[in-house]
């Protein structure tokens, strides 16, 4: 398919070049909790504390703040697709101050390589003491030389350091540095220290400067056949290399590196990439006071993504699954079976088969084997299996519109102008009216309630084709239960779609993910999350539904609900997003939805100095319809672009205006420029905008990666400003505007799984040839509890499995290969440690 072809590209299947693999990376996982930290120093021991998540120095997340508890639950889940290289995944606990700077207690660091460690775990990691000095990321590009100089009194031995450049230097508080190095040899009765001139605003700070150093004098000249230093010289001295930020309220140590003078000894040259490392190399004392412990849950995963050809033969086994019989024999359900968590394998097994129109057929049949297994109608659909995984994915990804059209306004309302809404005692505060209280929530519910009941038309159409076919196969399975028709599809939709979005909105992308201050809004959402989940729950009316409630304030506010009135309107709704959809479209597409909201600065248009006066905070907003900032949120625009006119969404070279995380938007008139909090919001912001923009007819080839400034474009030096681009644009961005798959990314996936899961495949088949052996029933001697229906045809598909995961093999093999390849002191490979 098209999607296919623009992101996998167009190398040979034989033999393509090394430019066809696209190295991916994400990173998902979970903060759980924190326990046992420090006590605050005073009468009230408790604390106020919020988690962050670090890519090196740069903060890209972080949690809501927890208050008065040292054994926080945070339970958040964050998902990333990460744009650059990085070495250290850091989490920090904070204690949230008012008035002065938030405090950090401790923190969780994990190397990169070793992050495959907790793949599936949720291990509680002990929290470190927070050291400025240890806090250091980015490498350096140096190179040494031993010179011998003659001179009337003999002959002096000359150490030349040469430092080239840095790269990747941390922002300090939101802006890069002022970053210098000092360069000093140092030896048992020696220090000499030189200093680099400050590179201003950059991250990568071009130095280029030599530096000279006497290492030995001899007192007459003995000419030599070649130039020795000698032993015990070279074992003593050592280079040593400082990065500092000359910041304005004083300097703050970004890092060193170390090299024995020891390098040279072979070689009278040397030059290569260091990674800074802390000061001292972290060579602290090991003892510190327990801090706490922090409870993760981590999954990174890198994915070489190749040209499309490579996987044709594992995307047709994988997109007829639907087809095959039984279900339980394909290779979508196999993928479920061999993963440890099922997760894993839902979220490339749902987006390739929506991809390729397989989706509904294959939900159906993995679905009616979990209802094969259903004893009671009231259990309906209430595991965690892969059928309901699969489903509750399906909702997420292709709901995400629907959600935004019915309820964006109304969460909007509730989080911008909270009311009281605490119905607990326990938690009121003196003076509070509980009756007003509940009047405020019960306006809410029914605002929610209603919008939800009154969506049907804005139902996706995918998820209306899937409700059907439950709602048909629950009624057959249960042919004497009125309501079942009902819950097979309200425990989806209610329970795991609209409950759960409405008390975490900022994970289904309704609300910009602002943590602070946020603790009111968050209690209010769940308590109508609550009441929603239950006003949908369609069973027995013998039983009161108020008796879900395990709070008994809860169940005093559900007696303001007439149950009846409510399950009919739910029953209505549900048979109309479970009806036919042949001549259906969705109401809400002409309709103007938010996509993507948030506090960004951009440049002032029209200006030709730079500076940072000429950098202004501002809300900006994406609909379908238009890109517009305003001066604050719910302010009218300041200024707005219509998406038909978008030409081209690039990043921007630092070199631009000396700043990081900077993108533009590109239309008939100049570029707005503008930077993002960090790498990965400014990631998120470049494609959402690509993706609604890529089918405009004016789309650029060729764009400018600079600013034009004083009359030419610093990146090429040309002087028309209207003139063509001197870099290509991005091309890798998926076609699949809408829902925004990369097909050969997801059948990359799942090899990946495959591959990891090779000893369960090999497992599975022998379970296979048991059980045709024994020619009896399956559970009795099925040791691997693999779900094995027909084991002719679950063989024959392993078979076909592993055919396909050798071939995908060899390239991964070369591609490998070609990446161990590279020298260590390499800009791709850097030296780490002391070189010696």
């Amino acid at each position: 398919m098209a999607g296919e072809q623009r992101a996998g590209g167009r190398g040979e299947a034989r033999d393509p070049p090394a430019a066809s693999v696209r190295v991916l990376q994400s990173l998902r996982g979970k903060i759980c909790a924190a326990k046992n930290l420090l006590p605050y120093p005073g009468p009230n021991k408790m604390r106020d504390c919020f988690c962050t998540v670090n890519l090196d120095q740069e903060e890209i997340f972080r949690t809501k703040v927890v208050e008065k508890s040292l054994n926080p639950l945070f339970g958040e889940d964050f998902y990333f697709e990460i744009p650059r290289t990085f070495h250290n995944l850091s989490f920090y606990i904070y204690d949230k101050s008012v008035l002065q700077r938030d405090l950090r207690i401790g923190k969780v660091s994990i190397k990169k390589e070793d992050l495959y460690r907790y793949v599936g775990e949720e291990p509680w990691f002990p929290l470190q003491p927070i050291d400025s000095n240890s806090e250091v990321q980015g490498k350096v590009h140096l190179e040494l030389k031993l010179n011998e100089l003659i001179t009337d009194n003999g002959s002096v031995q000359q150490l030349m350091v040469h430092i080239l450049e840095c790269e990747g230097l941390p922002l300090v508080n939101g802006q890069s540095c002022d970053a210098y190095a000092t360069v000093s040899l140092v030896g048992p009765s020696r220090n000499d220290q030189k200093k680099t001139k400050v590179k201003k605003k950059t991250s990568n700070p071009q130095f280029n400067e030599k530096f000279y150093f006497e290492v030995t004098r001899s007192s007459s000249y003995t000419k030599k056949s070649q130039f020795q230093v000698e032993e015990e010289d070279i074992e003593k001295l050592e280079v040593r290399v400082d990065l500092w930020n000359n910041g304005n309220l004083g300097q703050s140590f970004l890092g060193e590196i170390r090299i024995s003078v020891n390098v040279l000894r072979n070689d009278s040259v040397h030059k290569a990439w260091y990674l800074l490392q802390p000061k001292d190399n972290g060579s602290k004392s090991s003892k510190y006071d327990d801090l706490g412990s922090l409870r993760l849950s981590i999954c990174y995963t890198e994915d070489y993504v190749l040209s499309s050809d490579y996987y044709i033969p594992l995307r047709s086994l994988v997109i007829k699954s639907p087809d095959v019989q039984p279900v339980s024999a394909s290779a979508g359900f196999i993928l479920g079976e061999v993963c440890r968590d099922k997760y894993d394998a839902v979220l490339p097994l749902v987006r390739l088969l929506l991809h390729h129109q397989k989706l509904v057929p294959f939900v159906s049949a993995i679905a009616q084997l979990d209802l094969n297994d259903t004893q009671e109608a009231n259990t309906i659909f209430r595991g965690n299996s892969l059928a309901t995984r699969c489903l509750d994915e399906t909702m997420k990804l292709v709901g995400d519109h629907y959600l935004k059209v019915t309820l964006k306004h109304v969460i909007d309302e509730i989080c911008d102008s909270p009311k009281p809404c605490e119905l607990d005692p326990v938690r009121l505060k003196e003076g509070e009216n509980v009756d007003n209280h509940k009047d405020n929530l019960r306006y809410y519910v029914d605002k929610v309630f209603s919008c939800i009941v009154k969506s049907s038309m804005s139902c996706p159409t995918v998820m209306c084709d899937v409700f059907s076919s439950l709602r048909h196969m629950a009624v057959k399975q249960f042919p004497n239960d009125p309501h079942v028709q009902y819950s097979a599809v309200s425990s989806f939709v209610f329970l795991r779609f609209f409950a759960a979005a409405i008390v975490s909105p900022h994970s289904f992308h309704l609300r910009p993910h602002h943590p602070f201050q946020e603790v009111p809004k968050s209690r209010i959402l769940t308590l109508i999350s609550k009441t929603i989940q239950t006003l949908g729950s369609v069973g027995s009316l013998s039983k009161s539904k108020s008796s879900n409630f395990k709070e008994p304030f809860m169940c005093d506010f559900f007696k303001m609900f007439d149950e009846e009135t409510y399950t009919s309107a739910v029953k209505k709704f549900l048979e109309e997003i479970s009806s036919s959809t042949e001549s259906k479209e969705p109401s809400g597409v002409s309709q103007s939805v938010i996509l993507k909201e948030g506090d960004m600065y951009k440049r002032a248009q029209g200006r030709n100095r730079i500076g940072k006066k000429n950098f202004k905070k501002r809300w900006f907003s994406l609909t379908n319809r238009e890109f517009s900032y305003h001066k604050q949120k719910d302010k009218d625009p300041v200024f707005s672009v219509p998406i038909k006119n978008v030409m081209a969404v690039e990043k921007l070279d630092e070199s631009a205006f000396n700043k990081n995380n900077m993108f533009q938007v590109i239309f008939c008139e100049k570029p707005l420029y503008i930077q993002a909090s960090n790498c990965v919001e400014a990631n998120e912001w470049i494609e959402i905008l690509n993706r609604v923009s890529l089918r405009n007819q004016r789309r650029l080839n060729k764009f400018h990666p600079s600013a034009f400034v004083n009359g030419s474009w610093l990146c090429c030096k040309a002087p028309q400003e209207s003139g063509a681009g001197c870099r290509p644009c991005t091309i890798d961005v998926p076609a699949d505007v809408a829902l925004d798959i990369d097909g050969d990314r997801e059948c990359e996936r799942i090899y990946s799984l495959f591959s990891k899961n090779i000893a369960k495949l090999h497992k599975m088949e022998e379970a296979c040839g048991t059980i045709a052996v024994y020619q009896g029933p399956q559970e009795e001697h099925n040791d691997y509890h693999f779900t094995i229906e027909d084991s002719v045809e679950t063989f024959k598909t392993l078979t076909q499995i592993k055919t396909v995961i050798e071939k995908l093999n060899e390239p991964h093999d070369r591609h490998k290969k070609r990446s161990i390849n590279a020298k260590y002191g390499s800009q791709e490979n850097p030296i780490v440690g002391k070189g010696s």
